[in-house]
């Protein structure tokens, strides 16, 4: 039944990844917490369990969703290698930090961001794009930002990165492509994270390495990996304008997700 709940799970967040550029975290790790919750593991390591599972399953998705994109043409791999240094650094401190923090209060936070942010780009969607300047002073400050929170709360990183890139003029097929891309590292790193950090630790359950939970990580990947191709393929036949309308709407209920968990985990 697990197993079956995991095949379903890494179908729809493949789509989710490959059509938007996350990495489909803001699907796994919520059903990661209920199902690890069954299968009782310990309430202080479940939820990062879920979150560097979650990020584990996102390396696999990410690859097969980068590979769709560069077929189209839409990565751009300059802009890609000045923000992964900065990705690959808060993506490292991020899984350090989550390990020792109190989730619920971030969730808030970030949850207020995405929503600010998806009124934003809603609003903006019939705008025309002017291209700004992305210079590495502004992007290593910004992308290790976006890597620390995404480790943290288990997602790819195109919940930020996209808004980001969008808002410097950046054109939606080619804002999710990059955020696709910058997936990979936000992930792997994150997930290497993880598992140093729960490699010392005591009662984790079998087949775990660290805080990553294997039997998931693989159910979940399979899945996803297939499906991913098929969400990319989607997004280059959405305008520009739905694709960003569409990623506001996908925005917002990634907001409401973090703050009504940060809210309920509060109380």
């Amino acid at each position: 039944m697990l197993f079956l709940i995991y095949a379903v799970l890494g179908v729809f967040a493949g789509i989710i990844a490959g059509l938007f550029g996350v990495g489909g975290g803001i699907i796994i790790v919520p059903v990661l917490i209920y199902s690890f919750g069954l299968l009782g593991f310990p309430s202080e390591h479940l939820v990062h369990m879920a979150i560097a599972t979650s990020l584990a399953c996102i390396v696999t998705t990410s690859v097969s969703s980068i590979y769709a994109h560069h077929k189209k043409g839409a990565v751009n791999w300059s802009l890609v290698a000045l923000m992964a240094p900065g990705i690959a650094l808060g993506s490292w401190l991020g899984g350090l930090t989550a390990v020792g923090i109190k989730g619920e209060h971030l969730q808030i936070i970030i949850g207020v961001f995405a929503l600010y942010t998806a009124w934003r780009m809603w609003n903006k969607s019939k705008q025309e794009a002017v291209q700004k300047s992305l210079t590495p002073t502004l992007l290593v400050p910004v992308s290790a930002g976006i890597g620390w929170a995404s480790a943290i709360f288990g997602i790819g990183g195109g919940s930020l990165t996209v808004p980001f890139l969008s808002s410097r003029g950046v054109l939606a097929q080619k804002a999710v492509a990059c955020g696709a891309a910058l997936g990979f590292p936000i992930a792997l790193v994150g997930t290497l994270s993880f598992i140093y950090s729960g490699l010392g630790m005591e009662s984790l359950p079998e087949k775990s390495l660290g805080l990553v939970y294997w039997p998931a990580w693989i159910g979940i990947a399979v899945f996803s990996t297939l499906s991913a191709r098929f969400g990319a393929q989607l997004a280059h036949k959405l305008s520009p304008e739905l694709l960003q309308r569409c990623f506001a709407a996908f925005l917002c209920l990634v907001g409401l997700n973090f703050m009504l968990s940060g809210i309920m985990d509060s109380i």
